[in-house]
């Protein structure tokens, strides 16, 4: 008789393929507006935008913080999902996003301190700054609490503010698209309706106010 603890041979995301076209479009959210796609973005955008649209910095500024805070973080929980450590790259199961979490907060802590020293635009220290804080926040939501926070929640909304911030107030419009993950998240039973409002809440709060505050600071 199979053990009620055994895990199925079968891989993760394959477990939970969407079946019907309403959950096939929530997978097209979680997947197209996952955290390490905005972290992987967002750099870029703000440090066009901050360094007067000078190409060679911008590229070199937002990749920075993109590498540091996204590729070697998500190549790290790729790899580890490859190896059965955690429940697929989305890392669904809380207890398994300790080690997630230690590699993100190391390696952004990396690009934030390449920040400092490459004298990099304040508002890309002040970014990567706001980041490391929502890590910091999660991790201790997630294990001190035990309270498995959407970090799709926080990210979305806290690169909204941010770009809001940047951009200008025509960009609110993205918190569509933060509407759009949070509802797909629950939609596929990845996450609670209470644990991607208080994502979304703490990525408005910690990540978007902690960069508006920060900038402020380094002005």
């Amino acid at each position: 008789m199979r053990s009620p603890t055994a895990v199925s041979s079968a891989p993760p995301d394959e477990i939970a393929a969407p079946r019907t076209a309403r959950q096939r479009f929530a997978r097209i959210a979680t997947e197209v507006l996952a955290p390490w796609v905005w972290v992987l973005g967002l750099p870029l955008a703000v440090a066009w935008q901050v360094t007067g649209h000078h190409l060679g910095e911008a590229v070199l500024w937002g990749l920075v913080v993109g590498i540091t805070g996204s590729l070697i973080p998500m190549a790290v929980i790729v790899r580890g999902a490859k190896r059965g450590k955690w429940d697929g790259h989305h890392v669904t199961n809380r207890a398994g996003r300790l080690v997630p979490f230690a590699a993100c907060i190391g390696s952004l802590a990396l690009g934030f301190v390449v920040l400092l020293v490459g004298n990099a635009p304040n508002e890309m220290i002040a970014l990567a700054a706001a980041e490391l804080a929502c890590l910091v926040v999660a991790l201790a939501v997630t294990f001190g609490l035990k309270f498995k926070i959407s970090m799709h929640a926080i990210v979305a909304a806290g690169a909204t503010v941010m770009l809001i911030k940047v951009y200008g107030p025509w960009l609110a419009l993205l918190f569509l698209a933060v509407v759009w993950v949070c509802w797909s998240r629950v939609e596929l039973k990845d996450h609670t309706a209470a644990q991607v409002t208080v994502g979304a809440a703490a990525g408005i709060v910690v990540g978007g106010g902690g960069y508006l505050a920060l900038v402020a600071l380094l002005a």
